[in-house]
């Protein structure tokens, strides 16, 4: 099957038919081209939706999302931009493996129609030509013909005429001869170019037309094989990002596996538990009897004659919590105004901040100190006194946030104290100022009652405990026992201990670790089991026994 013979008187229906095809073709690409668009602006959409439910960071919202459910919807959120990127993928591809290789190949594709086309109209234009020429002396042959007939004819009447001179009728005769041989010379020269026309004319149909017509059929075939790839490469463009597709659609799925109503219900109690216990039984008041009528210390009464005092975890008015009006005036930096449960998770969190601040402060004090070192040893490289402001300042900023860590832990300290049942991990946390506030506490807890708004007020001044502790803070250590080692370490750096408590290493030595970092950012070390003391946990690496007492695992 070829165009070039079966199609060889189809010139016209062949240039629409191929103009058609490119036409397919770019409707194809502008397909692809709005896929891409689509799919783009859906990833986009994604993105926003993803980006608008979000939690706010620094927000009431991002502490709900402690809860598992809220989590798994957070990485819902998560797995849901990556299957946005997934959809610019597509775009991306489609765009590059499709769009933009099509349009070059359609630039192409005209560019060779052309071309062809022009050839076939130029063996057009040629053979249109010689049949011009070969009509022009077809005619001419035949004029000269019927004008060798007449002059024949009109000598043959001259020669029968007897009244015709003999001079007219040779002129006669020669007109006639003349028209004769010109007769037969547009006879030769007719039937010379009738055989040049008839070569051409064959050369035409059987080998101008079809070698014409045969690269148009290839350029027709390879348009369709191509469109038939690029509708290949489209499918397999989806194809490509179903797996990365699945994986975000299973995250969705372990995520949601995850949720926990358990552990949901305990973090709700976690977050609103008070730490007061139930009210007790109300006694019976008798005003049968000719006696004083006395305030029963269960009762709701506002009267402040006989009121108790607020003893935790026994018959108090600090039962009645739940019946007070909450406060609702400014936060007192003590978190006062709150449960003791919830005041000891605020206090908790708060020393927990602050600890962090104090070790990134010491981190760039470490950092500071290790520079002015590099500046002494070699003076080129910069001035070692330059750095002395920024280090008495950074110096300064811890020491303000250990006053400030330590008066958020007196507090701490002062309610775990109260507190009716604390966990091992608080006494931890807070057993470094137990000996030094259990006598703040006491008197505290009796000079310290609720307020009908629901907050407390202190009538002891905050400031005498802080010193109270700040005066036994040195001895801490003094009457305890000697603490068991719980591993081993080798200081990094050599540290020069000039602060009381702390003990100065040497690089390289070795010594016993009696207390981790709890972090503060100091590990308490012992050498010879008579020296001991804090050094920075930047300064030594820690190998914890995993047997010995109160180490911890690390995983």
């Amino acid at each position: 099957m070829s165009w070039g013979t079966e199609l060889w008187d189809q010139f016209d229906n062949l240039e629409k038919h191929t103009q058609w095809g490119i036409d397919i073709l770019e409707k194809y690409i502008k397909f692809v081209k709005e896929r891409t668009d689509i799919e783009l602006s859906y990833a986009k959409q994604l993105r926003n939706l993803s980006k608008k439910y979000q939690p706010k960071k620094n927000s009431k919202e991002e502490e709900e999302y402690k809860y598992t459910a809220c989590k798994a919807f957070l990485s819902t959120l998560n797995e849901m931009n990556d299957y946005a990127g997934q959809h610019e993928v597509i775009s991306e591809n489609m765009t590059s493996q499709i769009t933009v290789d099509l349009m070059r190949y359609v630039q192409e594709l005209k560019q060779e129609r052309k071309s062809n086309f022009h050839d076939g109209r130029k063996a057009q234009q040629h053979i249109e030509t010689c049949w011009k020429q070969l009509e022009s002396s077809k005619r001419r042959f035949e004029r000269d013909c019927k004008e060798a007939d007449r002059a024949q004819q009109y000598f043959e009447k001259m020669d029968a005429d007897i009244n015709v001179t003999k001079a007219d009728v040779e002129k006669a005769r020669q007109q006639a001869q003349l028209r004769h041989q010109m007769a037969e010379d547009s006879k030769a020269e007719y039937s010379s170019i009738l055989q040049r026309f008839n070569q051409e004319q064959w050369e035409y149909y059987h080998t101008h037309i079809p070698n014409i017509f045969q690269k148009i059929q290839e350029m027709e075939e390879r348009r369709i094989v191509r469109i038939g790839e690029s509708m290949k490469t489209y499918a397999e463009v989806d194809r490509q990002v179903i797996p990365i597709i699945g994986k975000c659609l299973d995250g969705i799925v372990k995520a949601a596996e995850s949720i926990d109503q358990k552990n949901d219900s305990q973090l709700v109690v976690e977050a609103y538990k008070s730490g007061f216990e139930p009210p007790g039984d109300i006694e019976f008041e008798d005003y049968t009897q000719p006696m004083k009528r006395t305030v029963s210390e269960n009762s709701l009464s506002s009267s402040k004659e006989g009121k108790p005092e607020l003893k935790f975890g026994g018959k108090s008015r600090g039962k009645l919590w739940p019946f007070i009006k909450k406060n609702k005036g400014a936060t007192p930096e003590d978190f006062s105004n709150l449960p003791p449960e919830q005041r000891r998770k605020k206090l908790q969190q708060k020393v927990d901040d602050l600890n962090k601040e104090i070790q990134k402060e010491t981190d760039q004090r470490d950092a500071i100190t290790k520079m002015k070192d590099v500046y002494l040893k070699n003076p080129q490289m910069g001035d070692p006194a330059s750095l002395d402001h920024k280090l008495a300042e950074v110096t300064q900023n811890i020491e303000r946030l250990r006053l400030e860590t330590q008066k958020f832990e007196a507090w701490l300290a002062e309610v775990e104290g109260r507190l009716p049942a604390r966990s091992e991990q608080a006494r931890r946390q807070s057993g470094m100022y137990d000996g030094q506030t259990h006598q703040t506490v006491t008197n505290c807890a009796q000079d310290r009652e609720s307020s009908p708004d629901g907050s407390y007020t202190e009538e002891q001044s905050q400031e005498s405990e802080l010193k109270v502790l700040a005066t036994d803070f040195d001895d801490e250590f003094d009457d305890e026992e000697p603490l068991p080692a719980i591993g081993t370490c080798k200081a990094l750096y050599t540290f020069e201990g000039q602060n009381e408590g702390t003990i100065s290493v040497v690089e390289g030595e070795m010594l016993s670790v009696i207390e981790e970092d709890k972090g503060d950012g100091w590990t308490r070390i012992r050498r010879n089991e008579d020296e001991e003391g804090y050094v920075p946990t930047s300064y030594v690496e820690v190998y914890l026994d995993k047997n010995a007492k109160g180490a911890k695992t690390y995983i």
